[in-house]
């Protein structure tokens, strides 16, 4: 096993950082998403105000990502709970002017060489693609 990390590049979203703070650091957040997820490869999905569990296609047991530390205006960190790889997730925010905020995610996990090997390119682009997700989300109006 090998500890890697990823970082998307950072993005800049038309939200304040206290929006974005506020969607990302409450997990229920996801139930307002629930019907834009594909119904066949998540299932189950439970949210908590700091937990949320979910079934994905091709796994038998719920995986789940679990806020582990906080900092208002800052990042969330959130650990990876029951998956076959042991890792951190977190999401960095800076405020750079009154309603923008620029956004960094970070992936950290223990992978075997193989793995490491396999996926590093399908990782570093499904950040950076859920970056760019972020960047256009209306965390504004979701924050009210």
């Amino acid at each position: 096993m090998s500890e890697v990390k990823y970082e998307s590049k950072i993005v800049s979203s038309a939200s304040r950082a206290g929006a974005v703070y506020g969607v990302c650091s409450d997990m229920r957040q996801f139930e307002k998403v629930r019907d834009l997820m594909p119904k066949d490869r998540i299932q189950e999905m439970e949210c908590e105000e700091d937990l949320v569990r979910f079934k994905l296609d091709g796994l038998g047991q719920k995986i789940g990502l679990r806020i582990i530390a906080k900092e208002p205006g800052d990042y969330i960190k959130y650990g990876i709970e029951n998956a076959p790889v042991d890792g951190n997730f977190w999401i960095q925010i800076k405020e750079a002017a009154d309603h923008e905020t620029k956004i960094r995610l970070t992936l950290k996990a223990d992978l075997p060489m193989m793995f490491k090997m396999m996926l590093e390119s399908k990782i570093q682009t499904a950040l950076d693609q859920a970056a760019d997700m972020m960047a256009t989300f209306p965390f504004d109006d979701w924050a009210k």
